[in-house]
């Protein structure tokens, strides 16, 4: 908006000097009229868009902090849930250890005890 030579009501004041050979100044005036109409609807238009702009951009910085805020959180979680996780693995490790000891030792011992029946 800085290169506005004229505000509207600039142009509704503006007289311009009559010569014999000139244009008719009810047309001009009707002219100057039609384009302070959309100069004031333009002015308006523009000055809704960088209220929007405005507030997105607050909008943005927001997002933005609760990224940053949420990405450290998110380290500092998974630092400590490493040691959680590997623990959760050793656990789980150490299940899957005993559950195979008891269907694959049974069937082994299954076996073992069917080749010594026979």
């Amino acid at each position: 908006m800085e290169n506005i030579n004229y505000t509207p009501n600039d142009i509704l004041q503006k007289e311009f000097r009559q010569k014999m050979r000139g244009y008719d100044p009810n047309d001009v005036d009707s002219f100057l009229d039609d384009i302070i109409k959309d100069y004031e609807s333009f002015s308006k238009q523009v000055q809704s868009l960088e209220d929007e702009n405005e507030r997105l951009r607050i909008r943005v910085d927001e997002l933005n902090k609760q990224v940053t805020v949420g990405g450290q959180s998110t380290m500092t979680r998974s630092n400590s849930s490493q040691p959680m996780s590997s623990a959760t693995n050793m656990d789980i490790l150490k299940r899957l250890s005993n559950l195979e000891r008891r269907v694959f030792g049974s069937q082994l011992d299954g076996g073992n005890n069917d080749s010594h029946r026979l």
